[in-house]
């Protein structure tokens, strides 16, 4: 079982993951640039879903810039229990991109019913050198059921 470790520090938004996924920026293939995720209902009691939360999520966490301390707290915390920490990745946030992160999601319309099987939201990366930030905020963005 993982723990997200946004319960540690609520401000820090590079601790809103589940901590597996701090390791995740070793084990994409060499070379690799551009990562692509969706976000789908698989189906269950109902035909389709209602696609509601991303406005509040983007306000809420993904507005604030990443900081140099951010990285340094997540750093040594994540580094604590063990597991990797991609530092130089992180600082690429803060430097080259003024803290914001290199991130594009698309979404249908809040609040629109969709069809199960149908995607709801994509994100990508758009810095070649940060394919794995895709993945380090499925945690978060799956709050959007």
């Amino acid at each position: 079982m993982t723990m997200s470790l946004h319960l540690l520090a609520d401000d820090n938004l590079i601790l809103d993951t589940d901590s597996y996924k701090s390791s995740h920026f070793l084990q994409y293939p060499a070379g690799t640039t551009r990562l692509f995720s969706y976000l789908e209902s698989r189906g269950g009691r109902y035909p389709v879903t209602r696609f509601f939360g991303l406005q509040y999520l983007l306000d809420r966490y993904l507005t604030r810039p990443v900081t140099a301390p951010m990285v340094q707290e997540a750093r040594d915390l994540i580094e604590a229990h063990g597991e990797p920490f991609p530092y130089d990745g992180w600082m690429r946030v803060v430097n080259v991109h003024g803290g914001r992160l290199p991130l594009e999601i698309r979404a249908v319309p809040e609040g629109t019913l969709v069809p199960i099987h149908n995607v709801l939201m994509s994100v990508t990366n758009t810095d070649p050198e940060l394919p794995w930030l895709v993945g380090w905020f499925e945690t978060m963005l799956m709050r959007v059921w």
